[in-house]
């Protein structure tokens, strides 16, 4: 589950530095940055998902503060 967790961040920040670099190149005359910023979006999303199932089946505890 680690593995997959950290797949799935190397994947958000990835599509955000790919916005970031269509915004430089592109000067805001191409759709690009939009489409890699709503991959990013969707990453997070499905991630988000992907943890919540996860606590649901017993994949993952919640340790709390210590």
């Amino acid at each position: 589950m680690k593995i997959i967790v950290a797949i799935a961040f190397i994947l958000i920040i990835g599509s955000l530095a790919s916005a970031l670099l269509f915004l430089m190149r592109d000067k805001g005359k191409s759709n690009r940055t939009v489409y890699a910023l709503t991959l990013r979006v969707g990453f997070s999303v499905l991630l988000f998902i992907l943890l919540l199932i996860a606590y649901k089946f017993g994949l993952i505890q919640p340790t709390g503060i210590r």
